[in-house]
């Protein structure tokens, strides 16, 4: 079995490494990209903006992860060189995704002509004109407009108005990628989407649960949070399949005496459910509180409402239904039932393990269902934190970019810009790419991300790339999605300035609600134009008769203006360049039991079991600590025993029934396809089996959750084998 009980998450090594990459970049550069007022490029939990690059709202200094440090790294690299582009584009698809990330920054508009092999240099005009001609004559109906969570709330708020605009509501993010579910699940229960704590309220939580994340790659400032916890003489309770090292013990590189001592202990207590049980461990965790005489009733008598169906629901679950479904024993949730009855302020966390599933939504209400039991929503240090992934993914929900508005949004909007918008209700970003497998899309405007390597199913996900007519990339790098499923049709890849290079100010939203400003500013590559420049140049070229004046708009400071009269919550945005006040969005941080629900109460919601697929393995995706979202820094793994990117994580028992052996070649199979894999033993409860994203992938259905239209990213019930 791989070993992994030495392994301490950051550490030296990171550290190490950080100042490698640093030094690779150049330290100049390094440090001032990580030294100015731009809010860091990476996860959603933030940091940066006004307070430095390396300074969080709290002030703490220096704030900064090797997860910051790379995104910088690919930013910082100079453009591709030219002779690269007299490679054919199959030529380019066989490089590998930590490849296409390192040929460097795309420094020219590229266009792929129809049925072409290679992608040849334009100018600027020729590109904007050309994409701006390819849209205007294609049927608005048959497009779809996607964003991934990099860009800024400016450029988002003109990417879904010209969306808009054009005439199609099939506008799209990739949360519905993500965390959709989350939002979804926390508007039935609380009425509201996001984190209902700051970042302050961490410091007085005594217990924090981490639900279905892996902080310790993903999110790494957060352990941060999690060892203060423990010092405090707090608890961290981790509940995840996979018993992650640095979820155990996690050397913290801004702590010298956490160095020092070879680590903090992060986790107190270490919950394994099999894959894809987890609404029965909660429920198990609910009927423990309420037997065990911890649940706050006055609060729930206050300031909720269904807690008698919700309570009923328990009392008619045996507790041997619950124990054959998660696979731990009673016993053990009891004992993690008893530590959240004696916490005084609790937090829960999740992350994708939640929310990847065709039951998420189910999954969240399960997690707001156990808050509410003991009145741990609405108050100081207590409350829901969903880890989200990309800086400004939230941000971009927010102002926008999403397939329905609210009335009151859509209706201001319309108002602002004298313009009607189309009423027909708009794809999710699952729907859009099966309409496109369909041959029902001609052409789609793509904003960063990678959007082929993030769908699942890949030879789905390739077949309907590839059917679209006119693909428009607006891109800081070159990566595989460019140089797969591109079909026979045409496809422009435009190139932007990264967010430190934007030339007006910009802001992003981070996962705690909270609105921080970029001063942009950093020249490295000429020839890379800002997001919203571009969109201006095609609103004007495509709509040259709308009463939007795209040219105007293409200003941030107008862009501001208009998002702090259209959106709830956003007003103080209209003078944030002026007055340099960072902020809140109103009405989402929860200090008080007044929830967003029509009757102003929280609600209980009742979650059924899901379906078990019994006499099959069931698999979930996950990324490697040296991985963000689909860019790949390394190819193996530092915290999973350096394991490589193939590697197929299964259960000791489980390798022993099917006579497999460390290191052997395996197939993975599913309903939707097949990958070869090396055999690797892993601390997992019986049944499970990991793999990477997103080459895992090619197992993923086209399943989804009928209510976030999320895909099944970690539920996929496979057959493992010898190859």
């Amino acid at each position: 079995m791989t070993d992994t009980s030495h392994i301490v998450g950051g550490g030296p090594k990171k550290v190490l490494y950080t100042l490698s990459t640093i030094n690779r970049i150049g330290v100049g550069k390094a440090t001032k990209a990580l030294t100015a007022k731009n809010t860091c490029k990476a996860c959603a939990y933030g940091m940066g903006g006004q307070q430095g690059g390396m300074t969080n709202e709290l002030g703490e200094f220096p704030s900064v992860c090797n997860k910051s440090v790379q995104a910088q790294s690919t930013d910082i690299q100079p453009p591709i060189p030219a002779l690269v582009f007299e490679h054919t584009i199959d030529d380019l698809a066989e490089l590998t995704g930590k490849e296409m990330e390192s040929l460097g920054r795309l420094g020219t508009p590229l266009f792929r002509r129809a049925g072409a092999s290679r992608l040849e240099p334009l100018d600027w005009d020729a590109a904007l004109d050309h994409a701006a001609h390819r849209l205007a004559e294609t049927d608005p109906q048959r497009s779809f407009f996607y964003s991934s969570g990099r860009s800024s709330n400016e450029a988002g708020f003109l990417f879904q108005l010209l969306a808009r605009a054009y005439g199609t509501n099939n506008v799209n993010n990739c949360s519905y990628y993500c965390h959709q579910a989350t939002s979804e699940g926390l508007k039935t229960t609380i009425g509201t989407g996001t984190a209902t704590i700051e970042l302050e309220d961490l410091t007085g939580a005594d217990l924090i649960f981490v639900i279905g994340a892996n902080p310790s790659s993903n999110h790494p400032r957060f352990i941060h949070m999690l060892k203060n916890c423990r010092e405090r003489g707090g608890q961290v309770i981790v509940i995840n399949p996979a018993k992650e090292p640095g979820l155990v013990k996690f050397a913290v590189p801004k702590s010298p005496l956490s160095m020092l001592k070879g680590g903090s202990e992060i986790a107190s207590d270490y919950l394994q459910p099999r894959i894809g049980s987890d609404i029965a461990l909660f429920k198990g965790l609910a009927k423990a509180v309420l037997e065990q005489g911890t649940a706050d009733r006055d609060f729930i008598s206050s300031h909720a409402t269904g807690f008698d169906s919700f309570r009923a629901d328990l009392e008619a679950l045996s507790w041997e239904a619950i124990t054959a479904a998660c696979g731990l024993a009673r016993s053990e949730i009891e004992r993690v039932a008893a530590a959240y009855g004696r916490a005084r302020n609790a937090v829960f966390a999740w992350g994708m393990g939640m929310t990847h599933h065709v039951h998420g939504v189910a999954n969240v209400e399960a997690i707001a269902n156990l808050a509410l039991l003991r009145g741990m929503i609405g108050r100081r240090f207590a409350g829901l934190l969903p880890l989200r992934g990309h800086s400004n993914v939230q941000g971009i929900g927010t102002i926008g970019v999403k397939p329905v508005l609210a009335r009151d949004v859509l209706d201001r909007m319309q108002e602002a810009f004298g313009v009607t918008f189309p009423e027909e209700k708009g794809l999710d970003t699952m729907a859009c790419m099966q309409k496109a497998a369909a041959g029902a899309i001609d052409a789609a405007v793509i904003m960063g991300g990678n959007l082929w390597a993030a769908t699942p199913d890949t030879a789905f996900s390739s077949r309907a790339m590839a059917n679209i007519g006119f693909k428009l990339f607006l891109t800081t790098t070159l990566n595989q999605g460019h140089v797969h499923g591109v079909g026979e049709g045409e496809m422009m890849i435009l190139p932007v300035t990264a967010r430190d290079e934007e030339w007006e100010p910009t802001t992003q939203e981070s996962m705690f609600n909270f609105v921080r400003l970029s001063d942009g500013g950093i020249r490295r590559i000429e020839t890379v134009r800002p997001e919203s420049w571009i969109l201006g140049q095609l609103g004007q070229r495509m709509l040259p008769q709308s009463p939007i004046d795209f040219a105007a708009f293409s200003g941030h400071t107008k862009l501001r203006d208009a998002i702090a009269a259209i959106v709830p919550g956003m007003e103080q945005l209209a003078d944030i360049d002026v007055a340099k006040r960072e902020f809140h969005i109103r009405n989402r941080v929860l200090h008080a039991p007044s929830f967003g629900t029509a009757d102003g109460k929280a609600h209980f919601v009742v979650t059924p079991l899901p379906e078990q697929a019994p006499g099959r393995l069931m698999l979930a995706s996950m990324r490697s600590e040296g991985q963000f979202n689909s860019i790949i820094y390394e190819e193996t793994d530092s915290y999973r025993g350096q394991a490589g990117r193939e590697s197929i994580f299964l259960n000791a028992d489980d390798m022993a029934a099917r006579g497999l052996v460390e290191g052997q070649a395996v197939m993975v199979r599913s309903d939707a396809g097949e990958m070869r894999g090396i055999a690797t033993r892993f601390d997992l409860p019986p049944g499970s089996v990991l793999a990477y994203y997103p080459e895992a992938n090619v197992l993923v259905g086209q399943a989804v959750d009928p209510r976030s239209k999320t895909p099944a990213f970690k539920s996929v019930p496979v057959e493992v084998s010898a190859a």
